[in-house]
């Protein structure tokens, strides 16, 4: 647990944070945002002692941080930044296991981590273990950002601006991906944004500042529905009821699909009941493509690859607002939704996230 109680930073006459009071629990992840000046990015180096309040204290997990010496402090809070730090005389192993390395890990067990932590963020240790930040693309250096965060364990990590420096498509993957991890490991998280979709995406608490001060700290869903002044309710936009579809996983609309086995395509009385358009799995359930059922005999009108899936699909762990965003872009009025091995759970239809609008 962090516990930031009346703490204030000034610089000369400027008040950076003033009397900020506000609590992250254990397993929480909270989102610091604002505009730029309000004072984010200084609360969250005042947690880890990068920069130091002028009053009040922070506690953490029951101890004020300064009793800690600084970097003794700083080895046990993991520490993703947007442009992201990696040493660039370092393998990428090795810059995973730079903390590890220095509270005496055997290197052994330095090497096991790394690897562990290249497949928890979806890469390769064969293929990246060996090589230098200068070969990375600006998603897989994120993610090795955010490896070497958790490399020694930390029950905190501190985030600022951690998918700020890639591209929207390649951002949506690392948030969605990172999410996947938070629900695994349940680490206590302070992440610093700019964009109040991923703060309403992934966040537990929102902590809303203006000016240095506090002005709203409340779950996504209350921050939507009650925003607490002019300025929270003008910062969250007027189109709260959308946004809020980035909280409501596409599981809790999901309904049964209309499928079909492939190789059931080609008896009749299996497709006269159908609909007209029905989706096409193998025999365990994994979806290939879709059908036409009026163009007899009936056969697979479109047998997609693996980023025609992606394309067209949600997965189980995706929102609402993923679903409409991939019906707008395909133009349907209903999507699948399947597993993570690719087995066709169900679908959510056009209607469905229309309801779901309503105030």
């Amino acid at each position: 647990m962090i516990a930031i109680e009346n703490v204030t930073k000034q610089y000369g006459r400027t008040v950076a944070v003033s009397d900020l009071t506000m609590v992250v629990g254990d397993g929480e992840l909270c989102v610091l945002i604002g505009p730029s000046g309000c004072g984010k990015t200084t609360t969250l180096r005042m947690i880890n002692r990068l920069v130091e309040p002028t009053d009040g204290r922070i506690v953490i997990n029951g101890s004020d941080n300064r009793t800690s010496r600084p970097e003794t402090l700083r080895r046990s809070i993991g520490y993703a930044i947007q442009s992201v730090g990696l040493f660039p005389h370092m393998t990428v192993e090795q810059n995973i296991g730079a903390v590890p390395s220095i509270l005496g890990w055997e290197r052994t067990a330095i090497a096991k981590r790394g690897r562990e932590l290249l497949e928890l963020v979806g890469l390769d240790p064969d293929a990246y273990a060996a090589k230098y930040p200068s070969e990375l693309s600006g998603g897989e250096a994120q993610r090795i950002g955010v490896a070497r965060a958790l490399a020694a364990d930390p029950p905190i990590l501190l985030m600022d601006e951690p998918f700020g420096a890639v591209d929207p498509l390649t951002r949506e993957m690392l948030q969605r991906q990172f999410m996947e991890i938070q629900t695994r490991l349940k680490k206590t998280i302070v992440l610093v944004t700019h964009d109040l979709d991923e703060a309403i995406r992934m966040a537990d608490k929102v902590a809303v500042m203006r000016s240095g001060s506090l002005v709203q700290y409340d779950t996504p869903e209350m921050l939507l529905s009650q925003p607490a002044d002019s300025f929270v309710r003008d910062f969250v936009g007027a189109d709260r009821a959308l946004k809020r579809l980035s909280r409501i996983p596409v599981t809790t609309l999901m309904k049964p699909a209309k499928c079909i086995k492939r190789g059931e395509l080609s008896r009749t009385d299996c497709t006269r009941a159908l609909p007209r358009y029905v989706w096409v799995v193998d025999g365990e359930g994994r979806l290939l493509g879709w059908t036409d059922t009026t163009q007899g005999p009936p056969t697979e009108s479109w047998r997609m690859d693996e980023k025609e899936l992606d394309r067209v699909s949600v997965r189980d762990t995706a929102s609402l607002r993923e679903a409409l965003s991939h019906m707008l872009g395909q133009g349907v009025r209903s999507v699948p939704v399947i597993s993570t091995d690719r087995r066709l759970l169900g679908e959510v239809t056009l209607r469905d996230i229309e309801e779901a609008t309503v105030e």
